[in-house]
């Protein structure tokens, strides 16, 4: 306690001896020119050769401040003495007063103004303010004029250690890869200390481990962590938590301190190979299982993680290599064994696989601690399943003749069941493949028998599905397709290859090739088609024409003389018998038509007709046949221009010049409503013949002429409007003189029985002023109030 308590004390006073000291010189050795911060009165000598200089030398100044020095922290009963300003022209009679100014004058500084001492009032602090800048000044105290003129000085604040060390980015977090030698670096720490770096120790760092060794160690000035022990393994240990300190005063005691954390994690590297879990798997599958299907799943495990810990697999020994496969899955890292083939439980039964996994990555500074991978044998168990029947062939191509006979048969089909119960096998046509029910099958045995005749001209081949199901397990099922050819047979006589027509000209010459005829036969013999062609026997000796047998299997048809006429005979027609090579020979007759045609010089045809034998020279008939149907087109023509111009020119209703029904008419007053009758007179727009009902047209001529008819003048109260209309539309029905167009028919009648009369002011004769509207108020309080609007307007236009 007594060492603490001297070591305290000593921290605390020496600042103070070195202020001291350091105020030494700025007291004792200042300038014999300058005032000076003295303890006591100045002595004779001073004041004698300061008015020497004064005499001597231009005026100046009496005195100028040097720095002073304040201990920061320092907190006591009384305010702290800083230092005293003094002016030689001060005689000691208090006439002088000295003035501060600046940073904390007369708050955190105050100056005696008679002596001049300065005092700090306050607890400063140099982390928040380092130095203070001030300005003094000495003035008559009576006049406060300026004695001199005032000198700027500055008062420092003296640090001590009142601040520890602090660690501003901690706590802190590294990594560093495991099975590092030693010395490896793994991060750098930095603290700061808020003292004056400067002046004494107190921002002097040094850093030591609380806690996290042997593991690791740090640099006692540069603060950098480094690995202590070699070959940390992360698989062991992964994390670690360090407890750095920081502290001032060079580390010695006394010193303030700071801590923080640093966790580090071991990085993995691949120092670990794969290991499997067990060294024999074993797995059973059946042996219908699909191709790619997954039948068991081994894992090698590795205590590296991420890329280190990736592993791929391999089969490497085994019998079956070629039936099995493995592959790697990515997310869980387990080797997937797959069948790659079809197995079979009656050819084998068992298997037996070597797998190795092997890590991807490999580090090469590890390999050397032996190799990264591992072995495990798998053994595979097929089991029975109850298997589809297996046809003997998986497709079957079958020949039949055309010409088969009904329920022949063409082939067989064959399958058992592969299983070790053998079950027996029914056989089936897929009726969807054979719609027309063309073969059938037998059940048992499978042969295929023909159902319906065949054609090989219609069709030349046929696709079928057979079906085979076992009798003791309907779902087990097996299908193969038969394609059954059909051949052919000699069934098919040869014939024209289209209906020929030859022409023969009239100037022909002997020998002369009216045509050229080919044949086809639907039949398709091996060696290609060979015809033979003849007349008919009757005709061996045809006077007229003759045949000839062509290298190109075609036939040519020549005249045997000249001199044919279109008058004598137009239509000649030649019998011919074709023949093919078949087993039997297959024949047909087709009769080739040649017609006697005029031809010219050159042996073009122009024409075949008889009667055109008679047409002048150089111009036929559809020549003619053309100019004539020209010549009554333009008569046509002529004719509908005429009756259209003549129809245009002439009205079709004879009118007087003044029936005005189609004139316009213009005005722009406007009427004052229905019995408005003065605003225009609608008498003009009456056709005075239209008054008697007769309006004769020159369009037609009537067969009859009927007597003008009367026109019914609108009487208000004459006849039933129904019958009136029925009347008038049975004379404009029956009368052939009306007008075909429709027109106006005017009504003025408007029924009988009306009290009201007529609402139409076109047949109105009488004025507004003689009309009487009281009858309205009869028919209800609307129309009254519609007969008083009436009966005011008379009386206003009156008045």
């Amino acid at each position: 306690m007594p060492e603490r308590l001297t070591e305290m004390l000593m921290d605390t006073w020496t600042p103070l001896i070195i202020l001291w000291i350091t105020l030494l010189p700025s007291i004792y050795m200042a300038p014999m020119n300058q005032s000076q911060i003295l303890p006591s009165g100045s002595s004779t000598e001073l004041k004698r050769l300061t008015e020497e200089q004064r005499v001597l030398n231009r005026s100046k100044r009496g005195w100028v401040w040097n720095q002073m020095f304040v201990l920061e922290e320092f907190s006591g009963p009384e305010p702290i003495l800083v230092g005293r300003l003094h002016t030689d022209l001060d005689p000691g009679s208090s006439k002088i007063k000295y003035i501060l100014s600046g940073d904390g004058a007369g708050t955190i500084f105050v100056i005696n103004d008679k002596t001049g001492d300065i005092h700090a009032m306050k607890r400063l602090d140099r982390e928040e303010k380092a130095e203070y800048t001030l300005t003094a000044q000495a003035v008559d105290r009576d006049t406060n004029k300026p004695l001199e003129p005032p000198s700027e000085f500055i008062i420092k604040v003296q640090d001590i250690n009142d601040n520890a060390p602090e660690f501003v980015d901690g706590p802190y977090h590294a990594t560093v890869p495991e099975m590092s030698v030693v010395g490896t670096f793994v991060t750098k720490v930095t603290a700061t200390d808020a003292d004056d770096p400067v002046y004494g120790n107190s921002a002097k760092l040094v850093y030591s481990i609380l806690e996290g060794q042997p593991y690791f160690s740090i640099e006692p000035h540069t603060a950098i962590i480094k690995t202590a022990l070699p070959n940390m393994d992360r698989e062991a240990k992964e994390e670690y938590f360090v407890v750095i300190q920081a502290k001032d005063m060079g580390g010695h005691m006394g010193g303030l301190s700071g801590t923080t954390t640093v966790t580090i994690t071991l990085t993995d590297v691949n120092d670990n190979p794969p290991k499997f879990a067990q060294s024999l798997y074993h797995f059973s599958v059946m042996e219908d299982v699909a191709l790619g299907e997954p039948i068991g799943r081994v894992k090698a495990n590795d205590l590296d993680i991420g890329e280190n810990a990736k592993s791929s697999y391999d089969i490497i020994e085994g019998d079956g290599m070629d039936i099995f496969e493995i592959t790697t899955d990515v997310q869980t890292q387990d080797g997937i064994i797959r069948v790659r083939k079809p197995l079979d439980f009656e050819t084998k039964k068992s298997y037996t696989l070597k797998v190795e996994a092997a890590n991807v990555h490999i580090d090469p500074r590890f390999i050397s601690g032996g190799p990264f991978k591992d072995t495990a044998t798998v053994k595979i168990v097929v089991e029975d399943a109850d298997e589809p029947p297996v046809f003997s062939s998986p497709t079957y191509l079958l020949e039949v003749h055309e010409n088969a006979a009904i329920n022949s048969v063409i082939g067989q089909v064959t399958a058992h069941d592969p299983d070790v119960s053998s079950s027996p096998i029914r056989f089936s046509i897929d009726r969807h493949t054979d719609l027309e029910r063309q073969f059938n099958i037998n059940a048992e045995d499978g042969k295929i028998t023909l159902a319906t005749p065949l054609d090989r001209e219609t069709n030349m081949w046929h696709n079928i599905t057979i079906v085979a199901t076992e009798t003791r397990n309907h779902s087990q099922v097996s299908r193969v397709p038969v394609a059954i050819k059909v051949l052919d047979v000699n069934d098919n006589a040869p014939e024209f290859a289209s209906e020929h027509e030859a022409f023969l000209c009239e100037n022909g010459k002997p020998g002369q090739v009216i045509q050229i005829v080919s044949a086809i036969d639907k039949d398709d013999p091996k060696n290609g088609h060979y015809f033979l062609y003849s007349l008919l026997p009757e005709m061996v000796n045809n006077p007229n024409f003759t045949i000839k047998k062509n290298e190109d299997n075609t036939l040519s048809i020549l005249a045997k003389h000249s001199g044919f006429s279109r008058q004598k005979q137009e239509v000649y027609l030649l019998p011919i018998i074709i023949s093919d090579s078949g087993n039997p020979p297959m024949s047909s007759t087709s009769t080739l038509t040649i017609r006697v045609c005029g031809c010219s010089s050159d042996g073009i045809v122009q024409s075949c007709n008889a009667e055109a034998y008679v047409l002048p020279i150089g111009l036929s008939m559809g020549a003619l046949i053309a100019i004539l149907a020209c010549i009554i087109l333009l008569l046509v023509i002529v004719v509908l221009f005429v009756t259209l111009r003549r129809h245009k020119n002439e009205p079709l209703i004879i009118k007087d010049d003044e029936d005005v029904r189609e004139n316009i008419i213009r005005y722009d007053d406007e009427g004052g409503g229905e019995e408005d009758t003065e605003a225009f007179d609608i008498a003009t727009l009456q056709n005075p013949d239209g008054i008697n009902g007769f309006l004769p047209r020159k369009d037609i001529k009537p067969d009859l002429q009927f007597m003008p008819r009367q026109g019914l003048a609108p009487v208000p109260n004459g006849v039933d409007v129904d019958e009136f209309i029925n009347v008038r539309l049975h004379e404009a029905d029956n009368d052939p003189t009306a007008p075909p167009y429709d027109s106006i028919q005017i009504y003025g009648y408007e029924g009988r029985g009306s009290v009201a009369g007529s609402l139409s002011s076109l047949e109105s004769s009488a004025s507004d002023s003689d009309q009487n509207f009281d009858y309205l108020s009869e028919w209800g309080p609307r129309f009254k109030r519609l007969g008083e609007l009436y009966s005011v307007g008379e009386s206003d236009k009156e008045t």
